[in-house]
């Protein structure tokens, strides 16, 4: 599966490793697909009948379901699945380390795009102290001043999590979002764009590709992602800047920004940081600019089931704000950072690699709904996007 990863950074897996990655690939979508389906199917058949009280929230359902033997081999299944996409990737990252380093140094001579790392910026422990999804070193782990294997660990780890559901370069999200910006909002024309914990840029690029005017930037404390992030822009020619910078203190005046964008971000952060990066994406966005995010559905528009489910992170794949972000109301997260409550909205954008762009057009001009595969990786997905304009 890491035949998707097709740039000049590209590992090379032996057939062995290739095929053990097809296999884990084709595991996760299994679980995630027929066996997440088969466990809905119990407890709302054989589990839930038999409680005193219908469940009055995710919690409640993981409760009931906690004891089940399926749920457990479910769980089981899918904690093993995400380790051996990690597994399955890890040696050819690691042999290939030195060549991939040196490439990296090779690709930063073309284009114009940029790379700034600061040495003295502290990691968060939100990101160093955990192996955040079972990754081994999380994002910033370093083996020496030029080393981007986190950042290669994670792309070809992505390519193999995925099963194919993240399109053809990985950047689905940021595809997706960019063209149901440039579709809804024809006259918008930002020109100067941020992307917010963007690892290894691959829902940057996009938004350089629907805006090519525009000079835009990502962002993120994970020195060896952004190295990565950087190469992996200037192999696919497309000149993006990436700058070493935490988002809770923005490191640009008032008013830089047209969009500030963020991807699978928030729920990796805690409460207060959240409530911290609402509060300087207002400061940097420009008068009549846009807050845009990819998230996960909040657990208040959901049943209590399908937010047990999407919970199942925050308790199993090392994710510990995960429950905290999606228990908070966006509405009501952008207007305590000053954000005209007016000017909110939620949208259900389709997967452009899924349904192709015609469909997706189509789906624009009616009513967003939240449904069952929103959010979730799995075949069908949509993606939940909420924003505020400035």
């Amino acid at each position: 599966m890491t035949r998707l990863v097709t740039h000049d950074l590209a590992v090379r897996p032996t057939r062995d490793e290739l095929a053990a990655q097809d296999f884990t690939s084709s595991l996760r979508g299994h679980v995630l697909n027929h066996m997440a389906a088969t466990m809905k199917t119990r407890f709302e058949t054989e589990i839930a009948p038999k409680l005193k009280d219908a469940p009055a929230d995710g919690r409640a359902v993981h409760a009931a379901i906690r004891p089940d033997t399926y749920f457990r081999f479910y769980s089981a299944l899918r904690i093993g699945a995400q380790e051996m996409v990690w597994a399955s990737v890890n040696d050819a990252v690691t042999r290939d380390a030195d060549r991939l380093a040196a490439t990296a140094k090779l690709l930063t001579a073309k284009g114009t795009g940029s790379l700034t790392l600061d040495p003295a910026l502290e990691v968060p422990r939100s990101v160093s102290a955990i192996d955040v999804h079972h990754m081994p070193g999380s994002y910033s782990a370093e083996a020496g001043p030029d080393d981007l294997t986190a950042g290669a660990t994670y792309e070809n780890g992505l390519s193999v999590f995925s099963f194919g559901l993240m399109g053809k370069n990985l950047d689905d999200i940021g595809e997706s979002s960019a063209f149901w910006l440039r579709h809804s909002h024809p006259d918008f024309a930002p020109t100067a764009i941020l992307d917010l914990g963007c690892s290894v840029g691959h829902q940057t690029l996009p938004w350089k590709r629907a805006y090519p005017e525009a000079e835009v930037t990502g962002i993120d404390v994970a020195a060896p992602c952004l190295r990565y992030a950087h190469g992996r822009a200037q192999s696919q020619e497309v000149d993006a800047h990436f700058v070493q910078a935490n988002a809770t203190a923005l490191p640009w005046p008032d008013a830089s920004f047209d969009l500030v964008y963020s991807s699978m971000f928030l729920h990796e952060l805690p409460l207060k940081d959240i409530k911290a990066v609402f509060a300087e994406i207002r400061r940097v966005l420009k008068p009549g600019g846009l807050m845009l995010h990819y998230e996960l559905p909040p657990n208040n528009q959901l049943s209590a089931y399908d937010g047990f489910y999407l919970d199942w992170d925050c308790w199993y794949n090392n994710e510990p704000f995960y429950k905290g972000y999606r228990d908070q109301d966006p509405a009501t997260l952008t207007a305590d950072a000053g954000f005209p409550a007016g000017k909110f909205f939620q949208t259900v954008v389709p997967s452009l690699a899924w349904y192709g762009e015609a469909a997706v057009a189509e789906a624009l001009q009616g009513p967003a709904q939240i449904g069952g595969n929103t959010g979730r990786l799995a075949d069908g997905v949509q993606w939940f996007v909420y924003g505020n304009w400035a």
